[in-house]
């Protein structure tokens, strides 16, 4: 299984929304709302890192009012 963390910006008042989207999609695991330079913090979860960056750009990426992601490929989970 591979998982990563994705950084999302979101356009301004949209978060809610956008985060309600988010949490449609099954590779989706958590997401939370957060202050500072993104909008929300997504983990996500895929069987291997094709069907993961298949998911950030066709799912993620293309939901109405995202405006960038970031995403971070977790290599080592902490035990």
């Amino acid at each position: 299984m591979t998982s990563a963390y994705v950084l999302i910006n979101t356009e301004i008042g949209s978060e809610d929304e956008v985060l309600k989207q988010l949490r449609q999609i099954p590779i989706v695991k958590d997401s939370h709302l957060v202050y500072g330079v993104y909008d929300i913090v997504a983990q996500i979860e895929a069987p291997d890192l094709d069907k993961l960056k298949e998911a950030v750009t066709w799912k993620i990426r293309k939901l109405d009012k995202v405006r960038s992601t970031l995403t971070m490929i977790i290599v080592e989970r902490s035990k």
